[in-house]
């Protein structure tokens, strides 16, 4: 995956049809969750104007004039709030020894959950939660509900399967995640086989701080924007500059204008300095004031018990109700009128016709 997106970049005019497609560029990760840093904040712009401004029309229907000194929290605000929950999960993969692939997949989630929604509506702690339980099914890692809630102190089952379909919804049903830790290593296979590159130019500790700076790439939006070769690679120029040239070389096309670590050097700078300078755990201080104004703006409608939350049951019920009655009064209409309620059967054509269909398809 990495050298053919590498090979790709380094020769952008190459015929299409004369290239093989890369493997990443047919997934929905390519095609659904790629992201400019200014799309990235208009998309959390939008989210927070929008939610805001519902609050707001919540808390007046309620009671007018209460929303006026509300500070509600801002696009950044929310990102900060996420970005705490991102570094609780590696600390819950320890306790339950998952592999890397259910923390990276898991933290995934959560990051695109919240392209889609917001935290006044959907508060990360348990969507963190589902994200991860989710991330253990979808990477075949599975582990029962009970003994996954029994070892998190005030979790129940609830907390995780009631937002399990919320966030499979939010992802597209799109669960597959391509991952820079893989790239890393794929890459690191590699450079044991270049013959410019000796035992003494690769040691193992390499390849340990590289992966490192991938997993801080995690905290970071990185995975939104670049590639996961890209974030690879940018680890391992991290860690030795010269084996990430060497690696980046040796996938240049024959006759190309300049090296191919010379193409990748702005982009490889970019994923470097978000890696560097964000890819870190937030100010607790600043998140705990966060959290404690969002408990003065969050949805009332979200909230159980409350008068907003009441209300909306109260409608989806309603609602329910009228479709329920208008599907039974289809039905007797159908049985009343002469109709048949499951459908009338196939004539002898239409019967002849589906026949030849099958036929046709039997000779395929």
């Amino acid at each position: 995956m990495a050298a053919d997106n590498i090979a790709k970049a380094a020769n952008p005019q190459t015929n299409s049809s004369t290239v093989k497609k890369p493997l990443y560029e047919g997934s929905t990760q390519y095609k659904s969750w790629r992201y400019s840093p200014e799309q990235l904040e208009q998309v959390r712009t939008s989210l927070n104007t929008a939610a805001v401004a519902v609050i707001r029309n919540t808390f007046e229907a309620d009671e007018p004039g209460s929303s006026e000194d509300v500070l509600f929290l801002n696009a950044n605000e929310e990102q900060l709030l996420v970005k705490l929950y991102i570094t609780k999960i590696p600390q819950l993969c320890g306790h339950f020894r998952f592999p890397e692939e259910v923390e990276a997949t898991a933290i995934s989630y959560l990051k695109r959950f919240y392209l889609k929604n917001t935290v006044m509506d959907w508060h990360p702690k348990n969507v963190m939660l589902t994200a991860l339980f989710l991330a253990t099914k979808t990477t075949n890692n599975p582990i029962s509900l009970e003994s996954y809630t029994s070892n998190i102190p005030k979790t129940s089952s609830s907390d995780v399967l009631d937002l399990e379909f919320l966030v499979s919804q939010s992802l597209n049903f799109e669960f597959a995640v391509w991952h820079a830790h893989r790239a890393l290593w794929g890459i690191w296979l590699d450079l044991q086989s270049l013959p410019d590159v000796s035992d003494e130019l690769r040691p193992q500790d390499v390849y340990d701080i590289a992966i490192k700076h991938v997993r801080a790439s995690r905290f970071t939006d990185a995975e939104l924007i670049y590639t996961p070769s890209q974030i690879a690679l940018a680890s391992l120029a991290l860690a030795s500059p010269l084996l990430a040239e060497r690696w980046a070389d040796s996938k240049a096309a024959a006759g190309a204008a300049q090296p191919l670590s010379a193409t990748l050097d702005p982009t490889l700078g970019s994923v470097k300095y978000i890696i560097t300078q964000m890819g870190h755990p937030p100010d607790v201080e600043a998140v705990r004031e966060v959290d404690r104004r969002l408990k003065l703006c969050k949805n009332p409608e979200k909230v159980p018990g409350s008068k907003a939350y009441l209300a909306r049951q109260a409608a989806e019920q309603r609602r329910a109700e009228e479709k329920r009655n208008k599907k039974a009064e289809d039905v007797r209409k159908a049985v009343t009128e002469g109709g048949n309620p499951f459908g009338s059967e196939l004539n002898e054509d239409e019967k002849a016709k589906q026949l030849a269909e099958l036929d046709d398809d039997d000779d395929d």
